[in-house]
């Protein structure tokens, strides 16, 4: 049996991955890197995703810092993909750590990396990355060969493993890839995303728990997309043996407004009525327009996304 290590798998792209593979039944175990050792949220999520059998997948709680630790999970393992979606997540939260994401980001990546060279395993390896590596362009749709001027740890600490990704597939002639993921949003993400934010304040204006909505601006574009569309982009990257860098979005621009509208309208709420905007929740910096243009993926393998954007809100909140 071939085994497939994810790390950060009880995030939202490692259910929806978890779920892509079992669903398949092919001869696979899943290893599934996690420290939390309360695991119970995880299975109810992959539950409400109608995942029938969780037989081919096996948990391990390890510390991806610890190299160690690391090289012997490999070195047991012997992967023939590894799905690296570990880390932290949040931009706001790096602005403010001390440079502890970066670090983090950065040690994970060269404990994974490096021991599978350690260990002569070129396996499939598909890194997240993040279109936050871009430089503050309010034009033109982002591609593969757009500047990267990163204004966040958290986009320095993905820029840095981005670099190495190129460097280790050509060194290595390796199928190591950088999957550039734009937006993505699902029903697993908590308030401190976006969407997510703009949905738990009408449900409290709703139920008369809260009497606004505050927002840095309305008026910014970004490319939403559901997260289980890009984590199938990833999956096929790694199935077709990709290497170097792929932007995985939808190439579809939204306004925030947008989000609002459709949000406000599913709780019969008129959002004029609640929309209070606080210009210093903006990021310093941060671009107004942000929208992929995925034409090397669609046209190498034939990806795309096929969840359109009011469906995906409405399904954020139901």
């Amino acid at each position: 049996m071939k085994n497939v290590l994810i790390t950060g798998i009880t995030g939202q792209d490692g259910l929806f991955l978890t779920k892509k593979y079992l669903d398949k039944k092919e001869d696979k175990s899943i290893f599934g890197i996690s420290r939390s050792k309360n695991l119970e949220s995880f299975y109810q999520n992959l539950e409400s995703l109608e995942v029938k059998s969780i037989d081919n997948l096996n948990m391990v709680n390890i510390d991806l810092n610890n190299k160690t630790h690391v090289f012997d999970l490999l070195k047991k393992v012997k992967p023939e993909a590894v799905y690296n979606f570990s880390g932290p997540s949040s931009v706001y939260k790096s602005l403010i750590d001390k440079g502890e994401s970066t670090t983090t980001m950065k040690n994970i990546f060269d404990n994974l990396t490096d021991s599978l060279i350690e260990l002569n395993n070129f396996c499939n390896f598909f890194q997240a990355s993040s279109s936050e590596m871009y430089e503050n362009i309010s034009n033109n749709a982002i591609n593969e060969n757009t500047k990267m001027v990163p204004n966040s740890p958290y986009a320095v600490g993905k820029y840095e493993n981005h670099k190495k990704v190129l460097k280790l597939s050509e060194e290595y002639n390796w199928n190591i890839v950088s999957g550039i993921m734009f937006n993505h949003e699902s029903e697993f993400r908590d308030d401190s995303y976006l969407i997510k934010k703009i949905i738990t304040s009408a449900k409290e204006i709703k139920n008369k728990k809260n009497s606004k909505l505050q927002l840095g601006s309305v008026d910014y574009v970004r490319d939403w997309s559901f997260a289980g569309d890009i984590v199938n982009g990833a999956y096929t990257l790694v199935q077709n043996n990709a290497k170097g860098s792929y932007v995985i979005g939808s190439g579809i621009g939204s306004k925030i407004l947008d989000i609002v509208k459709i949000v406000f309208n599913y709780y019969n709420l008129n959002w004029e009525n609640y929309l209070e905007i606080n210009e210093e929740l903006l990021r310093k910096g941060d671009a107004e327009i942000k929208v992929s243009n995925p034409s090397k993926i669609e046209s190498h393998f034939g990806w795309k996304t096929s969840m359109d954007f009011n469906e995906l809100i409405l399904r954020c909140i139901s």
